[in-house]
């Protein structure tokens, strides 16, 4: 089994964790992005189906 065979650094660990947390924000950013879209009706490439009964409804 591969062991690491020195301590890893403060630094590299933040530097790991800056990134992971980077990706994770940009893909909240489009999430809240398409979401907005949809609400809006702006919705351009992306599908998003709306069931007839809702619409009675509302």
């Amino acid at each position: 089994m591969a062991v690491p065979k020195k301590k890893t650094s403060k630094a590299k660990r933040n530097q790991r964790s800056a990134t992971w947390k980077g990706k994770a924000a940009v893909a909240a950013q489009r999430a809240m992005s398409i979401g907005k879209s949809v609400l809006s009706g702006r919705a351009q490439g992306f599908v998003y189906p709306v069931s007839d009964t809702d619409e009675a409804e509302a």
